[in-house]
């Protein structure tokens, strides 16, 4: 009975599936054209968004030119600059309808964006990650998180740890201060200004104890962020720190 129960249940949400498909037909991301499958780019529109491929920095996923079968080439920003992960990635490049997604989803409610952002950031995570990785998000303090009502680095996290099988933890950090936005400060500025600013959530503190841990953002600019938050997770002995953003905002930008 209980099959013949979860067959006829899985039949009605088929239909309902197909009957909304085709009163609402799939439209691309970022514009109103029709697509085969939802969170889908179309033909215009994909061109036009950077994603990362090939030959990228080992550190902060920056694209560079040569041969991807290279191993751990460093951006020159990365050469001067210590990174406390071990290795980081980027789906694409901060501009052209990347923005429009990132700031669709940052600011304008465009929740749906998560799962195919998340589809494309598995793409580069996947080949660096480690066995047994505990997935969490860059955290938002309370205060903006009560103006905006969502951590945008959250949905993204959770909707990655699905594609990658792995286990999510979304408040394993807290921003402990209002830092306020990064915008406007210089590279010195960005790392003074969120040094200090995060802590190990108290309940999920020994999570992150001998784990290998991905850090996920919307966007990475200088990395100070992410650099804080890494400190905070190996100063309570996690055993690496990886990174990954939606975006990557290159120097030229």
């Amino acid at each position: 009975m209980q099959n013949l129960l979860g067959h006829a249940a899985k039949r009605t949400t088929v239909l309902a599936h197909s009957l909304l498909r085709a009163v609402y037909p799939p439209q691309c991301l970022t514009c109103d054209k029709l697509v085969e499958q939802e969170g889908a780019l179309c033909a215009t529109c994909w061109p036009q968004t950077p994603f990362i491929f090939g030959l990228c920095c080992d550190s902060c996923g920056t694209p560079l030119p040569g041969d991807e079968r290279e191993q751990t080439v460093l951006c020159d920003e990365c050469l001067t600059l210590a990174r406390p992960w071990d290795q980081g990635r980027a789906a694409m490049l901060y501009g052209d309808k990347a923005r429009q997604i990132l700031l669709g989803l940052k600011y304008y409610d465009r929740l749906d964006y998560a799962k195919p952002a998340a589809r494309w950031m598995a793409r580069v995570a996947a080949p660096i990650l480690r066995p047994d990785t505990l997935v969490a998000p860059v955290p938002l303090h309370w205060l903006r998180l009560l103006k905006r009502r969502y951590n945008q680095s959250a949905l993204l996290s959770h909707a990655l740890a699905l594609q990658l099988g792995l286990e999510h933890c979304p408040d394993l950090l807290i921003r402990t201060r209002h830092t306020g936005t990064q915008d406007r400060r210089g590279r010195a500025g960005r790392f003074e200004n969120v040094e200090g600013a995060f802590a190990p959530h108290k309940r999920h503190a020994s999570l992150l104890k001998g784990r290998h841990i991905l850090l996920v953002d919307d966007v990475m600019t200088v990395g100070a962020t992410l650099s804080a938050a890494a400190d905070t997770c190996l100063a309570h002995d996690a055993a690496s720190v990886r990174v990954v953003a939606l975006a990557r905002v290159a120097r030229s930008e």
